[in-house]
């Protein structure tokens, strides 16, 4: 038979050959909008707590680990074939997946697995459909002689951040071609055989051990037990066939046409990515058309409070609101979104308290932390860079009040000391044992970078949502109330700049309450110079460019702190306490360097700025496969943290739009 391809070219087709294809580094992520998702290495072996298919019960949280791995046999004349395959031990595998594999693809980021067996072709596809808590496996089977192909799964049944200790106690269910895996939660499986007949086999459930090295490596336990059994045996005449598998978690949804399903979503991607091509105006870019598939994976629909979010990071964060602001202009302005933007901007807008946005929802769906300062700003910012996108007035002028409510709750003072300073203007913060800013690590009762008082960017973000109030005040045609207030504290931003009396000088990261600098050299205030309302001379702006470039600047973005610091650390991995305290101590983290880039392009530095992307760019194909990682290691550059992170993604798509733009001659 031939073997079928979904109708239309992908934007993106990415082949890895059978040695990359085994490399278990090299994850997939497939997601369907509500918080689910399914990960597994590129050849489909499970390496966290977190492969296989997690299922969101409260959009887009209090995900369960309903699959760990589909089970997959090939029956042929001269034997079976077992094609998964697991790590028991490191470095000892369980089944002969890996052995057979010839060839992985991603076609717009969905994956394709295709092995040879005893003279036997199977190509698998996978894809999870949109709002479908399920996995969708299709089998496609190429033989000269008559061949079975067996299927089943291995079942977690848990919390999709715990791990079993013994494999969970299931009771399973088959009926023709429908199968119930019954535990704390149901699983519900599927077979569709359109070519031939299905025998349905009497569970015969056994235990799994599964190492998972990815959580070794994180100093996590690192191994998980499953319960594993086959379900059907296909029976497929000379020539092959199909067959197609889908597991799903959620009640009452069904995939009725599971190929059909496949050639959808196929055809949303390559929507999504000429989507972008046309909002960017850099149509047949490969780097935008893979992150605007990317970028689709992070915006999920809230159950509660209503609305669109944004998944911080994959496999374990849940939605948090500075992620969701600072990455809002690459998932969706780039990527010409502009609906989902305004959603997102109205689920955070509703979700305000005291004037703060939420910092991260909890992953049980029970409320929302407000510790954070910067949440709340960037929640500004987003929203005059929505409206400057999508020419959305009324938006703006709906929105104002809420925007200057917020404001004045900075202003009078709200939580955590959050409050104006009367003198300068500028924006304090901070209280013994909170931690507020992005570098928001907290051991035990450690605040590892308190940073209180006034930090560089939260007075560039404070004069940026000052000025977006003055803007869209003028474009609603109603007068500015904070423009007084705006002007007093650019003026009192010049105590940032540190002059050393020889003509040059340095860019504080804290100004303490009383007044003392912290001349600690991270990116914040590259984050700061970059925003539109933060002043600096030409001069202080080299300073700081070439500060950044000798101190900070790696080929896949800024150390968190420089490697000249007596504190630097530049081993990122272990245990979570060693890993906590390196995070902002000198870990290298991609997003950061949009803002680099947008202060060599203020500077005319064209060449310079599409070099700084390069490293991330390749880096799009050396672990979450067409995305970008969460942190690197300061020495190593060892990708670490979540391989999907939102905001990763989301700068260096709207940073590399931009130096294509500047490349073409265009406006920003």
């Amino acid at each position: 038979m031939t073997l079928s391809s979904p109708v239309g070219p992908p934007a993106v087709t990415r082949r890895f050959g059978p040695l990359a294809a085994r490399d278990p580094d090299l994850e997939v992520l497939l997601t369907d909008g509500l918080g689910g998702f399914a990960l597994s290495s590129l050849a489909g072996v499970p390496t966290r707590c977190y492969s296989g298919l997690a299922v969101s019960h409260r959009p887009p949280v209090a995900r369960w680990q309903h699959l760990v791995s589909p089970l997959e046999v090939l029956g042929t004349p001269g034997g079976d074939v077992t094609l998964h395959a697991l790590e028991v031990a490191p470095g000892v595998f369980e089944g002969d997946g890996l052995t057979h594999l010839s060839e992985a693809a991603l076609r717009d980021l969905l994956p394709e697995r295709e092995q040879w067996a005893r003279g036997v072709r199977v190509r698998r596809r996978v894809v999870v459909p949109r709002h479908s808590g399920a996995a969708v496996f299709l089998y496609e089977v190429e033989a000269r002689d008559a061949v079975t192909l067996t299927l089943g799964g291995l079942f977690a049944d848990r919390d999709m951040h715990r791990t079993h200790r013994a494999a969970p106690r299931l009771a399973f269910e088959v009926a023709g071609t429908r199968a119930t895996v019954r535990g704390t939660r149901e699983t519900r499986v599927t077979l569709h055989a359109p070519d031939g007949a299905v025998e349905a086999l009497t569970p015969e459930p056994f235990a799994q051990r599964v190492y998972l090295r990815h959580d070794a490596a994180r100093g996590e336990p690192d191994h998980d037990y499953a319960t594993g059994t086959a379900l059907w045996r296909v029976p497929l005449p000379p020539g092959g066939g199909r067959v197609a598998l889908v597991v799903g978690g959620l009640p009452g949804v069904e995939v009725p046409d599971p190929w059909a399903a496949h050639a959808e979503e196929a055809g949303r991607r390559r929507g999504l990515a000429e989507q972008a091509g046309r909002a960017t105006g850099l149509l047949g870019d490969e780097v935008v058309a893979t992150l605007a598939v990317a970028a689709d994976a992070y915006l999920v629909r809230r159950q509660q409070p209503p609305g669109t979010s944004v998944i911080a990071g994959y496999p374990w964060f849940a939605d948090w609101g500075r992620d969701a602001m600072i990455s809002l202009a690459g998932l969706t302005l780039a990527t010409g979104r502009h609906a989902e933007a305004r959603e997102l901007l109205g689920t955070f807008l509703r979700s305000l308290r005291r004037g703060l946005t939420p910092n991260n929802f909890h992953e049980d769906g029970a409320g929302a932390g407000y510790n954070t300062v910067d949440g709340a700003l960037w929640l500004a910012v987003s929203l005059e860079r929505y409206v400057g996108a999508s020419g959305d007035l009324a938006f703006a002028r709906e929105t104002l009040p809420a925007l200057r409510e917020l404001l004045r709750w900075h202003v009078q003072g709200t939580a955590h000391g959050i409050r104006m300073d009367p003198g300068s203007g500028l924006l304090q913060a901070g209280e013994p044992g909170v931690q507020l800013t992005w570098m928001d690590v907290k051991i035990a009762d450690w605040v590892v970078t308190p940073r209180h008082g006034l930090p560089v960017e939260v007075q560039g973000l404070w004069l940026a949502a000052l000025g977006a109030e003055e803007r869209l005040s003028a474009l609603s045609g109603q007068p500015a109330e904070f423009a007084d207030l705006h002007a007093r504290a650019q003026a009192g931003f010049a105590a940032f700049w540190q002059p050393d009396g020889e003509g040059m000088g340095a860019w504080a990261d804290v100004l303490a309450p009383d007044g003392e600098p912290d001349l600690s050299v991270r990116p914040n205030a590259a984050l700061a110079l970059a925003l539109p309302d933060t002043p600096a001379s030409p001069a202080q702006v080299e300073a700081l460019v070439r500060t950044t470039e000798a101190q900070l600047l790696t080929p896949v973005g800024l150390h968190t702190l420089s490697p000249l610091d007596p504190r630097y650390r530049g081993d990122y991995g272990g245990p979570q306490v060693l890993r906590d305290a390196a995070y902002h101590q000198g870990t290298v983290w991609p997003w950061p360097l949009g803002a680099h880039v947008e202060l060599l392009l203020r500077r005319g530095e064209v060449t310079r700025a599409r070099a700084a992307l390069g490293g991330l760019t390749g880096h799009l194909w050396e672990a979450g496969l067409g995305h970008v990682s969460e942190v690197f290691a300061g020495a190593s550059l060892r990708p670490g943290g979540c391989p999907f992170q939102a905001w990763s993604v989301a700068e260096l798509l709207r940073a590399h739009v931009l130096v294509g733009r500047a490349e073409a001659g265009r406006r920003p």
